[in-house]
C-alpha cells in the first residue's frame, strides 16, 4: 500500500475501480453508496453516450455500443474514467473532491505509465487531498481479518487470497498483511472471457447474440453455475425436451414490451414426463444453494419471481442447458478449450509453493475467495474438490467467500 500527496483529510472516499463494476463509498460504510457500471454506453436509437449507472435505465439494449475505460484489467482511457468518476462523486456520493482524500483499490503489477496517468486523474482533475492506494488481496484480506479477529487468518496475518473478476483471476499470497507479488499467479480468464464464450455457444446453436454483450452478461450471472459432478451433469443434460432438469429458457429482450430479458418461468411437468437419469438427479438446484448464503438466495428468489405475460409467438427465446455449466468449467479447466493456462487449482498450489514452506499450512487453512465470478452457485465447493487431489493430507483446507 502506497501513500501521495498530503494535507489534512477530513473525510476519505473509498473507490474499488474494477473493470465490471465501480464501487464508491464513504471511509467506515459497512457497505458501498454506488455500485455502478464501469463503462459508457449508446443504445441505437440514440446519439448520446450512458454513463454508468444511466445504462441501467436505458430502455433499448439491444445490440448496446459499450466502451470501457479498462482493458485486461488496466486503465486504457484516463477520458472516459474521468467522466464515469465524475458522476459517481457527484450524483451518487454528493461529494466535493477537494475537501477529501481519496482510497483507490487497483490491479496489481499496474504500469508506471498507467499508475501516473491515475495520479494525473486523482489530483489535476479532481483536486483530492490525498490519495492511498490498495489492491484487492490486501483490502478482502483485511476485511476478513477485521470481520473475524480471532481467525487464523487475523492471528497469522496471512492467507491465499482468490481474486476472479472480470478481466482476470491472481492467486496472491498475503503474509504480515502484505501482498506477496513475487508469488502470485495470474490466469488470463475472468468474466468478460465467460460471457464471450457463452455468446459463442448460444449463437452456434440458436440466435446470433455475438452483439448482445449486455444481455449475455445477465444470462450468465442468472443461469450459469459451478458443476460438481461434471460427468453427472453431461448426462443430464443429454436428456431431450423439458424433462430435462438443467434445462432453463431466457426471454430475450424485443424493446417494445419488454426492456429486459428474464428467465422463463418453469413450466410443471407431469408424471409421465418425468426422466430419472440416476438416483441422485434431483433439479439442480443443490449446485445453486449449497454455500452461497446471500447470494445463493438472491439467485433463488430472481428464479421464482414471476416474469411478465408475453404471448409465446411474441417472444424470442434461447434455451440452455449444458452451457449453464460448460462456461464457467473454463475457470477449473482452460487446456479443455485449448488455452495454454493452468487451472485454478493449480494456480493456487503454485502460488503456495513459491512461499516458505514455513506458511504453506497457513495459506491453505485460510483461502479466500473474492470477485464477481466466485459469486457463481458452486464455485467454493468444486474448488475445494479440485484443490484436496492437489496438497497432502497433512495440510488442511479451508476456503471462506469475502461477502464484501
Amino acid at each position: 500500500m502506497k501513500r501521495t500527496g498530503g494535507g489534512v483529510t477530513s473525510s476519505v472516499v473509498v473507490l474499488d475501480n474494477g473493470a465490471g463494476y465501480c464501487k464508491a463509498g464513504m471511509a467506515g460504510q459497512s457497505e458501498p453508496t454506488a455500485v455502478v457500471p464501469n463503462c459508457m454506453a449508446r443504445p441505437r436509437s440514440a446519439k448520446k453516450w450512458l454513463i454508468a449507472d444511466q445504462l441501467l435505465e436505458c430502455d433499448d439494449i439491444q445490440s448496446i455500443a459499450i466502451k470501457r475505460p479498462i482493458d485486461r484489467g488496466y486503465m486504457i482511457s484516463p477520458e472516459i474514467e474521468r467522466e464515469i468518476w465524475d458522476r459517481v462523486f457527484k450524483v451518487h456520493l454528493k461529494v466535493n473532491p477537494t475537501e477529501c482524500g481519496l482510497m483507490l483499490v487497483e490491479p496489481l503489477f499496474t504500469l508506471s505509465s498507467i499508475q501516473k496517468a491515475t495520479d494525473e486523474l486523482v489530483f489535476e482533475d479532481f483536486g483530492f487531498q490525498s490519495f492511498c492506494i490498495s489492491n484487492s488481496a490486501v483490502s478482502a484480506h483485511a476485511y476478513q481479518a477485521q470481520k473475524a479477529p480471532t481467525s487464523i487468518l487475523a492471528r497469522g496475518r496471512t492467507s491465499l487470497v482468490v481474486d476472479s473478476g472480470f478481466s482476470f483471476t491472481h492467486t496472491v499470497p498475503v503474509f504480515q498483511n502484505k501482498a506477496v507479488t513475487t508469488a502470485a499467479k495470474r490466469i488470463n480468464l475472468g468474466g468478460k472471457a465467460l460471457t464471450n464464450y457463452l455468446k459463442e455457444l448460444v449463437s452456434y446453436r440458436a440466435w446470433n447474440v455475438m452483439d448482445e454483450t449486455y444481455t449475455m452478461e445477465d444470462v450468465k450471472e442468472k443461469l450459469c453455475f459451478v458443476s460438481l459432478d461434471i460427468e453427472r451433469d453431461l448426462n443430464i443434460a443429454r436428456v431431450k425436451g423439458k424433462s430435462n432438469a438443467l434445462r432453463r429458457e431466457y426471454v430475450l429482450p424485443d424493446g417494445v414490451k419488454h426492456k429486459r430479458g428474464f428467465v422463463k418461468e418453469l413450466e410443471p411437468l407431469s408424471d409421465d414426463k418425468v426422466v430419472n437419469v440416476s438416483d441422485e438427479d434431483d433439479d439442480d438446484d443443490h449446485h445453486m444453494d449449497e454455500d452461497q448464503g446471500e447470494e445463493g438466495r438472491r439467485h433463488r428468489v430472481q428464479r421464482k419471481q414471476a416474469p411478465p405475460q408475453i404471448k409465446q409467438e411474441d417472444q424470442q427465446e434461447i434455451t440452455l442447458t449444458n452451457e449453464r455449466f460448460l462456461v464457467p468449467e473454463m475457470l477449473f479447466h482452460p487446456a479443455d478449450l485449448g488455452m495454454n493456462e493452468a487451472g485454478l487449482a493449480e494456480c493456487i498450489v503454485r502460488a503456495i509453493n513459491a512461499c516458505e514452506p514455513e506458511l504453506h499450512a497457513l495459506l491453505y487453512q485460510s483461502v479466500l475467495l473474492t470477485g464477481g465470478n466466485t459469486l457463481l452457485p458452486g464455485f467454493k465447493n468444486r474448488l475445494e474438490h479440485e484443490l484436496r487431489p492437489l496438497v497432502t493430507d497433512d495440510f488442511n483446507i479451508n476456503i471462506e467467500i469475502v461477502d464484501c
